[in-house]
């Protein structure tokens, strides 16, 4: 369900922004979800398994601030609806063929007081991999700005099928590139929008310097038949059939 044109800026351009499309009533439902796994990391001290916390100028964990729920359709299978959401798969299926796994499913809820997601990286990176079958998907179930953080992508950064030299820092989860962000622009979508866009694009989020959270869930769709050693079919726990047999 994509437009001649839609799948032409995805080659080109290497994303697509589908601004509220997904029905307010899930989104309801999905945010209530969410909020009490914000709720149960507010009695974590330090991390626990599937569950990140955010991180002081030192790299130490913050009581009660999560970071990132990794597998979260693993936690909570309710999410997995979500990954199954028609307005979502129907766009998917026009780049990735009628038979669809999920995997890698994340929920970031870029919290007031120091909420972060990710900063400039390629999806790829952490496949192993430059395939440009996999399709990247950001879902938000609230406002996302400037202000609380919002997506934001370097158009056609995808082409050349490189991944970039990443590297680790200190106060930060994750391992992040350098980019020209004259080049970058940032994706602003109110709640039930969706993101799809190339593993190999490259691709950040803004701190949240806002008094607002930022709920998103992050995953990648991919051909069911597609074949990773990383991420092996029926083997790797966050790989679901959401599409097809």
């Amino acid at each position: 369900m994509l437009t001649n044109d839609e799948k032409i800026h995805f080659r080109e351009e290497g994303y697509l922004v589908f601004p509220g499309v997904i029905p307010e009533e899930r989104v309801v439902f999905y945010r209530s979800v969410f909020d009490e796994m914000v709720e149960r990391a507010r009695k974590m001290a330090a991390a626990e398994p599937h569950w990140s916390l955010e991180l002081d100028d030192e790299g130490e964990p913050i009581p009660g601030l999560l970071h990132k729920v990794q597998g979260v359709c693993v936690v909570d299978s309710r999410i997995l609806e979500l990954a199954r959401e028609p307005a979502v798969l129907d766009r998917v299926e026009a780049l990735v063929g009628p038979e669809i796994d999920v995997f890698g499913t994340k929920f970031f809820p870029k919290l007031p007081g120091g909420g972060s997601s990710v900063y400039w990286h390629q999806d790829n990176f952490y496949f192993g991999t430059n395939s440009d079958v996999i399709v990247s998907c950001g879902i938000y179930l609230e406002t996302s700005d400037e202000a609380n953080g919002c997506l934001t992508v370097v158009p056609a950064s995808h082409l050349s099928g490189e991944i970039a030299e990443h590297e680790k820092r200190v106060n930060s989860h994750g391992s992040w590139t350098q980019v020209d962000e004259a080049r970058a622009i940032q994706v602003e979508v109110p709640p039930g929008s969706v993101v799809l866009f190339s593993a190999n694009l490259l691709h950040g989020a803004l701190d949240n310097t806002s008094e607002r959270s930022r709920y998103s869930t992050a995953w990648h769709y991919v051909p069911a038949d597609f074949v990773s050693d990383r991420f092996i079919k029926g083997e790797y726990e966050d790989r679901h059939t959401v599409r097809g047999a």
